[in-house]
């Protein structure tokens, strides 16, 4: 194990992101009432420069030295006749469009929200809406720098959450590293996903996978105007986290995005396996029906309102496997995404992966202790197939493996090694037996201290160190100033890998490429650090109990 402490030189403290002084008070002076109109996300900043894109021209805002583009349409509203199909081009225009506001988020159910209150009260909550293929934008200049480009999925699985959240303002991240952040909204759940192009015929032959085709449009967005925003369209990486890593190595397997992406980071979520297209085709005929249309009457679909859609894919009975991700549809997605091999579709694209030490630390918060019948149950009927014995001796190499864990914290670091990082490590396997490109594995172990350290290191955890939000996010990270320190080594490894597809920057140790007989690991946490195959152990256990 390599240990290294952060050397601090070069990190940006919170006094970077902090300034108002008078660049400030000229911009809301330069708003006037327009600023004022949107000023959620207007404090503080100026009328910004104005860019083109192939739709026409749009203005932006001027904050912290940063040009922010706020719900810039890269595709066309989602309803009537768009519905339900893939997207469309968005309308021309002549005059400059300022994009000073949030755009729509995509429709979802009524009152979903995080499992978490400390990532909840980061969600700006926006209205939702049909006109919900939008980007938020953030660059340091509108100039010809070609710099990376890094284009944020949002979690929330494929059914819920949007772009539009507090926590992913691109702004900090952009201005630290120079770089061009793109955050995107696209089609959710039953909107996003609802299979249809086995039973409507010739005109609803693409009609699947919508959500995911969205993402492709954004990216093809990115390929034909990012140059006007000062960003390079030969280095654009993908990274999200949870819903937002499914949807990264989902857009690994899909041959239209071949070439649109060049770095890849998936964070606490990967898709391995889609649903059978024949799964998915009796749910969407189950759901039509439900609605009283036919399956030669598709068209009806496009006609009704779209809350009579809502009402029915919400009410009971519910529809089981209805618009809850990837179909395996044979076209836009030609076979399961990472069974049994890498895809091939981006065979040449590193990969970083990772996972946070307690994952689901973020449900709750849970109480802060677990009574121990209730850990052995957990043990034995969640990681040893209901065997007390195996789950006996399973809690008993987890406790001498961390004597200092108490057992909430050692029960959420046991299902996180069988489940999100088993996960992270099998990736890292097939890109490694691929051959073509590394993979780079991390494991980040920084414990918050939030709702009196009941969370440990949770799910979200790492989202604003990445994005070096600190401030934004202290319900999630809380005040300590070690966080500058840690969100400077995380933020320039991601920019790092943006630039080159090598994590490696001089305030972190090397971070070597995946390889099965070590599984070198960065760890992020209180120290950084390499360690190889940090969970063996445990791994190896739960291998053994997997019959793998």
């Amino acid at each position: 194990m390599i240990k290294n402490k952060l050397r601090g030189s070069t990190y940006m403290t919170r006094r970077v992101f902090c300034e108002t002084g008078a660049v400030a008070l000229t911009g809301l002076l330069a708003g006037g009432a327009t600023l004022r109109a949107a000023a959620q996300e207007t404090r503080l900043a100026s009328i910004g420069g104005t860019a083109q894109t192939e739709a026409g021209p749009v203005r932006g805002l001027l904050r912290n030295g940063v040009q922010q583009f706020w719900g810039v349409p890269y595709g066309a509203p989602t309803g009537g006749a768009n519905r339900f199909m893939p997207p469309q081009k968005p309308a021309a225009w002549n005059n400059v469009r300022d994009c000073f506001r949030l755009g729509e988020r995509a429709l979802m159910q009524p009152g979903r929200s995080e499992p978490a209150s400390v990532v909840r009260a980061l969600n700006r909550n926006s209205p939702q809406g049909e006109d919900c293929l939008n980007l938020n934008l953030f660059t340091p200049g509108l100039d010809g720098a070609a710099r990376p480009v890094m284009v944020w999925l949002h979690g929330g699985g494929f059914s819920a959450g949007s772009g539009n959240y507090l926590l992913y303002n691109g702004t900090n991240l952009a201005k630290k590293e120079d770089v061009v952040v793109v955050v995107v909204n696209h089609r959710l759940n039953l909107h996003g996903f609802l299979h249809l192009a086995d039973i409507g015929g010739d005109r609803w032959a693409r009609s699947t996978n919508i959500g995911m085709q969205d993402q492709v449009a954004t990216l093809e967005w990115i390929r034909d105007n990012i140059e006007n925003f000062g960003g390079d369209p030969d280095r654009v990486t993908i990274f999200g986290q949870s819903g937002g890593g499914g949807k990264v190595t989902t857009l690994m397997a899909m041959p239209s995005a071949q070439g649109l992406f060049h770095r890849a980071i998936a964070q606490s979520g990967f898709a391995l396996r889609g649903a059978p297209a024949a799964d998915a085709s009796e749910a969407a005929e189950r759901f039509i029906a439900k609605l009283g249309i036919a399956s030669n009457q598709l068209h009806r679909l496009q006609e009704m309102p779209v809350q009579q859609i809502q009402d029915a894919i919400y009410s009971e009975p519910r529809i089981a496997g209805l618009g809850n991700g990837p179909v395996i549809d044979g076209t836009v997605i030609p076979g399961h995404q990472w069974d049994p091999r890498a895809p091939s579709w981006s065979a040449d694209v590193p990969l970083m992966i990772g996972t946070t030490e307690t994952e689901n630390g973020w449900i709750g918060p849970p109480p802060f202790e677990l009574p121990e019948d209730e850990m052995l149950g957990l043990f034995a009927t969640r990681l040893a197939n209901g065997n007390p014995g195996e789950g006996r001796e399973l809690l008993d190499l987890y406790r001498r493996l961390h004597p200092e864990k108490r057992n909430r914290m050692l029960w959420l670091t046991a299902e996180s090694d069988n489940a999100r990082r088993w996960n992270a490590q099998t990736l890292g396997k097939l890109k490694h037996e691929q051959g073509a490109a590394p993979s780079y594995l991390y494991f980040f172990d920084w414990y918050s201290p939030v709702h009196d350290n009941r969370m440990g290191s949770y799910h979200t955890l790492d989202i604003p160190f990445i994005f070096y939000n600190l401030d934004i996010a202290a319900s999630m990270t809380g005040a300590e100033q070690s966080r500058y320190e840690l969100g400077h080594a995380m933020s320039a490894a991601w920019a790092a890998f943006a630039r080159t597809g090598d994590p490696d920057h001089p305030d972190i140790p090397h971070w070597p490429a995946f390889s099965p007989d070590a599984y070198p690991t960065m760890m992020f946490g209180d120290e950084i650090r390499v360690a190889e195959d940090p969970n063996r152990e445990e791994r190896l256990a739960l291998a053994s109990l997997r019959g793998t």
